[in-house]
């Protein structure tokens, strides 16, 4: 199977209409059948990016993919549950620290994406620190024309002014200044519902290995 089950999508829908705990348990069984099909098709996503980025080494769906029960103790969103299924392929799982490929199902807002996002103070400082060294390199990953064709640069908020330690004046300060070193694609409903979803998965991700492993080099003594 090559494809998306379309049931994944239309269980989604349903639950992002219907968010609450009396509508989940009673289609249960949708949603179980719903993340068995998501897993399946995690499993052709890992045999993707392995034979992208072969570091990634063995891994299960069940590493990659995130629960759809929210931890609302401490957020303002209090909805059980979330409106989406992803994946997150790295070397270590879901839970690891290093850069790798995202798939994102949910309706009306798909993507793939990767890089770093989120990272921890420390590993921020190490990103930062090599961009610092290497800006004609990063710079270069960035824009190059067949990275640009899927990713339309850094995503996320950014510093008003330097990161402390950097020079204002510094060339390539606009480089030092993110919060986050991801990157995302969005994908349409056309492209979800296509035989060649995983063709076209695959181009956005070839373009994402240079980046993680830019990144991934940089974080290696902050990890």
């Amino acid at each position: 199977m090559n494809s998306l089950n379309p049931d994944i999508l239309a269980f989604l829908t349903e639950l992002d209409k219907n968010n609450n705990r009396e509508w989940f348990e009673k289609n249960k069984s949708w949603y179980l059948s719903s993340k068995n099909s998501f897993e399946e098709f995690t499993a052709q996503l890992i045999q993707l990016a392995k034979s992208i980025d072969p570091e990634i080494g063995y891994l299960e769906p069940k590493n990659c993919v995130f629960r759809i029960y929210r931890d609302v103790r401490f957020s303002k969103e209090k909805t059980p549950f979330k409106n989406n299924m992803g994946a997150y392929i790295s070397k270590g799982g879901k839970n690891s620290d290093l850069a790798g490929y995202y798939f994102h199902l949910q309706p009306g807002e798909s993507f793939v994406a990767g890089g770093k996002y989120q990272p921890t103070g420390p590993i921020l400082k190490a990103i930062r620190e090599a961009i610092f060294y290497e800006p004609e390199n990063f710079r270069a990953i960035l824009d190059k024309p067949s990275f640009k064709k899927h990713f339309k640069g850094i995503m996320g908020d950014t510093l008003k002014t330097a990161p402390q330690g950097y020079p204002k004046d510094h060339p390539d300060i606009d480089l030092l200044k993110y919060k986050d070193y991801a990157v995302f694609e969005p994908l349409g409903t056309d492209i979800l519902k296509s035989p060649k979803i995983l063709e076209e998965i695959e181009s956005s991700w070839r373009q994402l290995k240079t980046l993680n492993d830019f990144l991934n080099k940089a974080m290696e003594h902050a990890i």
